[in-house]
């Protein structure tokens, strides 16, 4: 029967303190940064991965003790299993009760560090794409103090995106605009360009109304894609 305690020792076996030593800078967890006191196995992702698949039929209470671990690589595996249960789930019952749990996940600071959002975040969107409630969560994520909460509001609206739907990504826009975190200026400008690859006047309009208020961070990443000479135009834009 797999259990938790065995994905923890399949991680440990693939542990480098090395790269352990590497990802704890890259991903900020010093005195004051954003990921404070998170604690890395030094295991790469695709090998993770590959653990993640040969358990996935984990039950949700042993899910809950790997996204309970202190190892960030093991909260990923956790997720990571748990996504893939979510998108196999038959009834719309099974993946409220997924989705629920991510999110009480979420609150409860377990799904603390940028990767973690970005890799499960955006597939677990999904099931606000159907929910008569999801721009109320997504506004509610957005307002907290928690500084995932708010880039996971912004993530979650990339499933919006893929099927059409760009105004939740443009209500966290607007809700997040005044934000002073540089994770949030990222994560709004990113899902603005992936907004603009599908919409290029929507993104153009938006620009013209806020382009002048964005953070310069959020600004540069939501330009990406246009040419050089653009970028410089909306860099150096005011309103008439």
């Amino acid at each position: 029967m797999s259990t938790a305690a065995l994905v923890v020792k399949e991680l440990k076996s693939l542990a480098s303190a090395k790269q352990a030593a590497n990802l704890q800078r890259f991903f900020k967890t010093g005195a004051g940064d954003y990921a404070e006191g998170d604690i890395f196995l030094g295991v790469m992702v695709p090998k993770n991965r590959k653990i993640a698949k040969k358990y996935a039929e984990l039950s949700l209470s042993e899910i809950k003790k790997l996204t309970d671990s202190d190892y960030h690589e093991v909260r990923f595996c956790g997720l990571l299993i748990l996504v893939s249960q979510f998108e196999k789930a038959k009834t719309r019952a099974l993946q409220k009760k997924y989705f629920d749990f991510y999110l009480r996940q979420l609150k409860m600071g377990q799904i603390n560090n940028w990767d973690l959002i970005d890799v499960t975040g955006v597939r677990m969107g999904r099931y606000l794409v159907d929910e008569k409630s999801a721009l109320q969560t997504l506004k509610k994520l957005a307002r907290s103090k928690n500084l995932w909460q708010r880039r996971m509001s912004v993530i979650f609206t990339f499933a919006f995106q893929k099927v059409g739907d760009p105004y939740p990504t443009l209500t966290m826009a607007d809700l997040l605009l005044k934000d002073e975190h540089d994770l949030i200026h990222k994560a709004v400008g990113w899902a603005l360009r992936e907004m603009g690859k599908k919409d290029g006047p929507l993104l153009r309009n938006y620009l013209k109304v806020n382009a002048h208020k964005m953070p310069r961070t959020m600004l540069r990443y939501s330009i990406e894609k246009f040419s050089p000479s653009e970028r410089k135009r909306w860099l150096s834009y005011k309103p008439s």
